[in-house]
């Protein structure tokens, strides 16, 4: 097990930030943490590497007790920041030297490591150029070239895709691809929905410190709902004859949406058609994690907790 933590509990001035975490991330997958902001996705990031202690509990990190002995861990994983940490008069590869050093690897492991980064994350263009000089997707890609410097058995990133253009983010993807292909482990924070779903393995979603639930994507979303989800965007006054209409189908009002879920999307779209809903606001899609997290909680991932 590369990560396992054991009624995990950190309190910051009283308040308590994670409650009672367990949590177990086995070799080689994409564990994902979700959960709205204030959830303690970062702060149980923050544990994890040894930047900040548990008030109660236990965390072991590649069997070694990140709490004691938290230098030998460190050496052993790579970590990308929610904001980028880079020195922005130097070029990406004058950063990837000093974190070499820093990694203290010698300058021949550091050159080597750096021609490969330059082409795995697609920064030899830009090699050159000082940080300030570059655009967000390029000192994002930089930033997770840092973290995979050493060679990572574990790395860490918190919400890595968050303010980039949709193909920055599909290059990237495809880069954590590559990695856990390679074996490396994989321990992410995001708000993006699709990022989980194509991306981990397993993940938990969390409220106000606690976890609500864990499994795989596929999995929860068969547990908890079911196959389509049909949107239904009109008066909120209109949403109660369909709702009559359709006793036992599960629903979700947000606003002015109504979600209505079922296993057979085309006779729901169908009932709902014949119950009076706007066609023109209907939108029959997959169900997806938002609306586990939705009917979990009552507010959307991105939503204040």
């Amino acid at each position: 097990m590369i990560v396992e933590c054991q009624h995990v509990t950190k309190r910051f001035e009283g308040r308590v930030v994670v409650d009672d975490l367990e949590l177990e991330v086995s070799a080689g997958e994409c564990f994902g943490l979700l959960g709205p902001n204030g959830a303690g996705k970062t702060t149980t990031l923050k544990m994890i590497y040894g930047v900040t202690a548990p008030s109660e509990g236990s965390i072991r990190v590649f069997g070694v007790d990140v709490v004691r002995d938290p230098r030998t861990v460190r050496k052993r994983l790579g970590v990308t920041l929610q904001e980028n940490a880079l020195m922005e008069v130097l070029s990406p590869v004058d950063n990837l030297r000093v974190f070499g050093r820093y990694h203290l690897l010698s300058e021949s492991e550091i050159e080597s490591r750096i021609e490969y980064l330059l082409d795995f994350l697609e920064l030899r263009s830009h090699a050159d150029l000082p940080v300030q000089a570059l655009s967000g997707g390029f000192q994002r890609r930089l930033s997770i070239a840092l973290s995979l410097m050493n060679q990572p058995e574990l790395l860490i990133l918190d919400e890595p895709t968050t303010g980039l253009d949709p193909a920055v983010r599909l290059s990237l993807w495809s880069r954590v691809g590559e990695l856990r292909a390679q074996g490396t482990t994989v321990l992410l924070t995001t708000h993006y929905m699709e990022e989980a779903e194509r991306l981990c393995d397993r993940l938990v979603i969390l409220a106000e410190g606690r976890v609500l639930v864990e499994g795989a994507p596929k999995e929860l979303i068969r547990r908890h709902l079911a196959r389509d989800a049909l949107e239904i965007e009109q008066d909120p006054v209109r949403h109660g004859p369909v709702m009559a209409a359709l006793p036992g189908v599960k629903t979700q009002q947000a606003g002015r949406r109504l979600m209505l879920y079922a296993d057979d999307g085309a006779a729901l779209l169908q009932a709902a058609e014949r119950a009076g809903a706007d066609h023109a606001g209907l939108h029959l899609r997959p169900t997806n994690l938002e609306d586990v997290f939705l009917a979990l909680t009552g507010t959307g991932l991105e939503g204040g907790a």
